[in-house]
Parts: structure tokens; C-alpha cells; sequence
């Protein structure tokens, strides 16, 4: 419905707008593979030096376009941007990209330039104009080139080891700062809280009871965890990661496991609570283990040994300190 857009649409662009337009996309690309460089270039040099190169392909790309535009129109080259089209495909600002682990940057940037080339193929497609024709489909053509050659660059940069290496690394980072915090909450979370929780429930057999407890144990719990890890290790010399991305997985983790065998208490009847109870604890704890064997590797059967085992004694303490 165009009367509810302020933004122009794609149709009513010159062939001058379409070409400055273009001009605005690559300049933001090659800014854009620029800071994946720069974030990647201490740890990953190698996909770094591959973003540099398709920075300098989008420049190159960029300085044709302008070269053509001052052909056509002159020098004088309008200001228009994506946000200013509607339906023009939009690009993911860097600073959300902060999170993302090194192979979904590389998606990204393959994403970026097929984005390129399905709008600007898709709009050739639609124009009636020879002029613009020809010029879309020249810029689906040059889309479609950047692809290619970042194929290249990658081959060139990323050999079988070079990835292998860098892959490992991202792998080890990413264990590092969410995996092992939150596997220390979660067993926190689901272990620890298992004597307050089941010790409160064979007292009092009150199922709204018993949920306050655990509700309280596994908040405060999260709490504590989460703040622990935060200012327990910056992260600097350990390599470890952002310690408010440390605290945030044990903190929530640690109160995932304690609310999970929790909540089941919101159920008003004593056994069918306290069964279903059991059975999410069973779970909870064949989840860790598998999460031991999985990121730490850590042998199956000794991880199954060491946390269901624990989880017994703590919750058989509970259920004893309770009963009696």
C-alpha cells in the first residue's frame, strides 16, 4: 500500500537514483566486511585478510559505478540509501553481529552478496525501462561476480588446515565462554537445589510450599551463580570470554535446573507433583551428562557415574532430612 510508506518505492526510481543507490550499497558492504576484519583479524587472521579482500572487490565495484554514473549524469550523486526504498533488502547492523560465532559470519557475508544479486536480478526483471534493464541486470551480473570471487579469496586465504584450525578455535571460544559456565549452573542449579526442594516436600506435603522454596532456591541461585562467574574472571588473561556473557549462561542455566524439577509442585496433588518432580530430575541429569560428554568430553558412563550419583545422594538427603 504505498500511501502508508514515506519511503520511495523501487519503481519510481531514475535510472540516476537506481545507480546511486547502488553506490550507497557497496559503499556500506565494503564498510561492513571492514569490521568483520577488524574483530576477526586477532584471533581468525585468515578469514580476516578474506573480509579485506572483498572490501577492496566492493571499492573496486563502487569506483565503476561512480565512473559510470559520472558518465551518464555528471558527478553530482544523489543522496539516497536502502532505508530510504521500500522493500529494499536491508543488512544486519555490525554491532549485532557481536555474538555470532565465526561460521555465521561467513553466512552472513554469502548472504549479503545473494541478497545483492536476487534484488537487483528480480528488479531488471520488472522494468520496462531498456536504460535501467540493462543496468540491473549489469549490477545482478557484478552481485553474482562478487560471489565468485569471494569464493576465490576464501580458497586463497582458507585452506583445508587454516579452517580446520580457526574452526577449532571458535569452537574452544564458544565452550569456553557459554558452554562451561552454563554446564557449572545447570549442575548447580539442578543438584543443589534437589535437598531444600524434596526436603521441603516430604515435610510439609504441601505442594504450594514446596514451589515457593524451589522457586526461591533457583532464583537466588541463578542470582549468585551468574554474579560469581561475572567477577570471578574477567576474561583478559584466561581468554574465557565477556564475563557478563559467563555470568549470564550460569545464571540462567543454574536457574533453569533448579526451577525445572520446581515447577512441577504447582501441581495441587503431594504424588503426582513429586513424580513428575523425579522424572524431570532424571532428565535433568542424563541432560548434563550428555552435555559433558558432548562439549568437555568427558566419557559417557563416567559423567552418567559422577552426576547421577550425586544427584541421588543429595536428593535421597532431602527426602531423608524431610521424612524425618
Amino acid at each position: 500500500m504505498r500511501f502508508f510508506t514515506q519511503r520511495k518505492h523501487f519503481s519510481d526510481l531514475t535510472g540516476q537514483e537506481v545507480l546511486a543507490l547502488a553506490i550507497a550499497s557497496e559503499e556500506d558492504d565494503a564498510r561492513i566486511y571492514r569490521s568483520y576484519a577488524a574483530r576477526l583479524r586477532a584471533d581468525y587472521p585468515a578469514t580476516a585478510a578474506m573480509f579485506d579482500g572483498m572490501a577492496a572487490e566492493e571499492d573496486e565495484h563502487r569506483a565503476r559505478l561512480i565512473a559510470l554514473h559520472e558518465d551518464r549524469f555528471g558527478p553530482a550523486i544523489p543522496l539516497i540509501r536502502r532505508e530510504h526504498v521500500a522493500g529494499y533488502y536491508a543488512r544486519r547492523p555490525v554491532w549485532l553481529m557481536e555474538n555470532l560465532s565465526l561460521d555465521r559470519i561467513r553466512d552472513e557475508a554469502r548472504a549479503m552478496e545473494r541478497d545483492a544479486e536476487r534484488f537487483y536480478t528480480h528488479a531488471a526483471a520488472r522494468t520496462q525501462n531498456a536504460a535501467t534493464r540493462k543496468l540491473l541486470g549489469d549490477l545482478a551480473a557484478a552481485e553474482a561476480g562478487h560471489q565468485a570471487r569471494a569464493g576465490a579469496l576464501e580458497e586463497a586465504h582458507l585452506d583445508a588446515d587454516t579452517r580446520e584450525d580457526e574452526d577449532r578455535a571458535a569452537h574452544r571460544q564458544f565452550v569456553l565462554t557459554w558452554v562451561q559456565p552454563g554446564l557449572a549452573g545447570l549442575m548447580d542449579g539442578s543438584v543443589s537445589t534437589l535437598a531444600p526442594i524434596f526436603a521441603t516436600a516430604f515435610a510439609t506435603q504441601d505442594t504450594w510450599t514446596t514451589f515457593l522454596v524451589g522457586m526461591a532456591a533457583s532464583v537466588g541461585a541463578g542470582i549468585s551463580m551468574g554474579f560469581t562467574e561475572a567477577a570471578s574472571d574477567d576474561g583478559e588473561l584466561s581468554g574465557r570470554g565477556s564475563p557478563i556473557k559467563r555470568g549470564l549462561a550460569s545464571g540462567i542455566m543454574t536457574t533453569v535446573g533448579g526451577l525445572g524439577h520446581a515447577l512441577p509442585y504447582l501441581i495441587p496433588e503431594f504424588w503426582t507433583a513429586t513424580t513428575l518432580a523425579l522424572l524431570i530430575v532424571f532428565v535433568e541429569l542424563w541432560a548434563i551428562a550428555w552435555i559433558q560428554n558432548k562439549f568437555m568430553q568427558t566419557p559417557f558412563w563416567r559423567a552418567t557415574m559422577q552426576v547421577v550419583l550425586g544427584g541421588a545422594l543429595v536428593l535421597g538427603a532431602g527426602a531423608l532430612i524431610g521424612s524425618g
